[in-house]
Order: structure tokens, then C-alpha cells, then sequence
């Protein structure tokens, strides 16, 4: 009830151009802000809060929400909930004087509306001219030359220091919007932002031509997760289950990971497509005796059925399919 309260006073993510500040609905459009306004600024200011749920304070959290409601049972319970000791395993309670607890449902409501004053407003304030782009408790914001970015990035310190909040010193950094116009060379030219990594990439344009984008792609950091994840599916070992079954099971999370992930450079998540097929060709060779020690007559096996039925498999149908031999 505290949640559904609260969700209309504070928008998740916040952009800044010179018409003013709007909320963005999606991350793929937050994506799509941060990619147009690359290709625009030489230089971003890439940060990331340290702790950032264990370290937000008490006090910041009750004046944020006082500019939003006069509610008093809003309030109290909150305050109640924010200061409750936790308990240990071992019965040991511990006092809390800062933090939300992650996980906690309203934790993200909170975050968000104490860092809509602390770095959204503040930038509106102090720096109207460099647009930004925050999700949760990571964000980046663009300038035109170096020295504008090296003394944003300490002002930034400071002020998160002000709150009583760190910045990750390896998650901040000035990253140089490097491609084919803007050749300089700089420690770092690539950044992460929302599971996509934004670097200098080969891009081709509306004629056909060859040239060097800076652009966003799935990040190596995702694409390692979600390849652990198809582990843990132990899909290869669900021999019972016909490739009907495997594709009802698991089609609604690979048509999930290809919307999000392959929104931008789709090329980029094809080695992770391509490592679900090789699961699948291990189920073959498994559940069938003819395919077993044959892992190649199994992979035609397999890309002879992706040929016939492409719509079993959300990556079969954008065309990520095993050989048919």
C-alpha cells in the first residue's frame, strides 16, 4: 500500500535537455537518449553509487518524502520501517541508522526519489547545459570538452560526499566518445549503461557504406550472466521432455533476452543464441541413441528441424540456427 502511495510522486529514470526534464518510460529509450546524445558530446562523466541502499540516510529519505505528501501514517510507518533493527541468524539485534533494506519493495521508490534531489534537481540547478541520464543509482552526464568533465566529475564526488554517499572509484570515470570524426586516444572509450556496453564499433549506413559508430551493444558482463543462466537450466539433461516441451519452457525468456539485449547491435548477442543451440545439441545427442558420440549429425539433426519449424525458437526466428549439414 506504501509503494502503490508513493509511485506516482517519483519517476524511475530522468533525462535533462534543454527543454527541460521529462521522465523516460523504458531503459531501450533511456538507450536510445544516451546513443543520440553521444554522437553529439565528445565526452561523458560515467558514475555509479557505492552501497547506495546501505548508505542512504534516514533523515534525507523523510525530508524527500515531506515535499510529496503530508500524509501522516505514510510517514510513520516508513520512519518505522527504515529504522527497525535487524535481526542475525543468531538472535543478535543491530541497530540501523541509514540504508533500505534491498529487496525491500519500496527500497527502489526511495532510492529513487532521495537521488531525484540529490543529483537530478541539483543538476538542474548547476548544470542546466549538460544533459544527463540517470536509471536507479547509475548515470552518466555529457560534456563538450575535458576540462568541463573532469570538473563536473568533482563536483560530483563532493556532492554525493554532501549526502553522505560514495562513488565507485572504478565505476567513474571520463570516458572519451571515440569513432571515425573523433580519433584521440584516451585511457578509457567505453562505458556500461543499462547492460550495454557503448564503444567505437563498425556500423553501416543507409547506402550501404562502412564506418565507426560510437554505439551500444550487449555487454560482456550480461552476456556472461545469461550464459550461466542456460546453465543452470540443465537443459541438457531434460531427456524426458520432447523439443516441444523445451521450447515451451524456455522460448518466453529467449524472446525476453532478444528484445532487450538486441534492441541495439543484435550481432553482439548472437555467440550467447548460438551457445543455446550447442545446450540443445547436447539434449539431442542425450535423449536420442543414433546422435550419441555424434555431435555433428546432431547439430544437422537440429538445424534441419530449425529450417522446417524456425518458430520453435525465439533466435530461430531471426535467423540464429544450428548447421544443417
Amino acid at each position: 500500500m506504501v509503494q502503490r502511495a508513493l509511485e506516482p510522486l517519483v519517476e524511475p529514470y530522468f533525462h535533462a535537455d534543454s527543454y527541460g526534464y521529462r521522465p523516460e518510460k523504458s531503459a531501450h529509450q533511456a538507450l536510445t537518449v544516451t546513443r543520440q546524445r553521444c554522437w553529439r558530446y565528445d565526452w561523458v562523466v560515467k558514475f555509479d553509487i557505492k552501497g547506495a541502499f546501505d548508505n542512504l540516510s534516514h533523515s534525507l529519505i523523510l525530508k524527500a518524502l515531506r515535499h510529496h505528501t503530508n500524509c501522516k501514517w505514510i510517514l510513520l510507518y516508513i520512519e518505522r520501517w527504515l529504522t527497525a533493527p535487524l535481526q542475525h541468524e543468531d538472535g543478535r539485534r543491530e541497530a540501523r541508522t541509514k540504508g533500505t533494506a534491498q529487496g525491500g519493495v519500496v527500497s527502489p521508490v526511495l532510492l529513487n526519489l532521495v537521488l531525484h534531489y540529490v543529483f537530478d534537481r541539483w543538476m538542474q540547478r548547476h548544470y542546466p547545459h549538460y544533459p544527463f541520464e540517470r536509471y536507479a543509482d547509475d548515470g552518466l552526464a555529457h560534456c563538450q570538452t575535458e576540462a568541463e568533465a573532469c570538473a563536473l566529475k568533482a563536483a560530483l564526488v563532493a556532492r554525493f560526499a554532501e549526502c553522505g554517499l560514495e562513488l565507485q572509484p572504478d565505476k567513474t570515470r571520463i570516458v572519451y566518445c571515440k569513432d571515425e570524426d573523433r580519433r584521440g586516444e584516451y585511457a578509457h572509450t567505453k562505458f556500461d549503461f543499462l547492460g550495454y556496453t557503448f564503444q567505437a564499433r563498425r556500423s553501416k549506413n543507409r547506402w550501404g557504406k562502412y564506418f565507426i559508430n560510437f554505439s551500444p551493444a550487449v555487454s560482456n558482463r550480461a552476456t556472461k550472466a545469461l550464459r550461466q543462466k542456460t546453465r543452470r537450466w540443465g537443459l541438457h539433461r531434460r531427456s524426458d521432455k520432447s523439443l516441444e516441451d523445451l521450447s515451451r519452457m524456455f522460448n518466453p525468456l529467449l524472446r525476453g533476452w532478444i528484445t532487450y539485449y538486441g534492441r541495439f547491435y543484435k550481432s553482439a548477442l548472437y555467440p550467447t543464441l548460438h551457445h543455446v543451440d550447442r545446450i540443445l545439441v547436447r539434449w539431442a545427442m542425450r535423449k536420442y541413441k543414433k546422435l550419441r558420440r555424434h555431435k555433428r549429425r546432431a547439430e544437422h539433426w537440429l538445424g534441419r528441424i530449425a529450417r522446417k519449424e524456425p518458430q520453435l525458437f525465439a533466435h530461430w526466428q531471426i535467423g540464429v540456427r544450428p548447421a544443417a549439414g
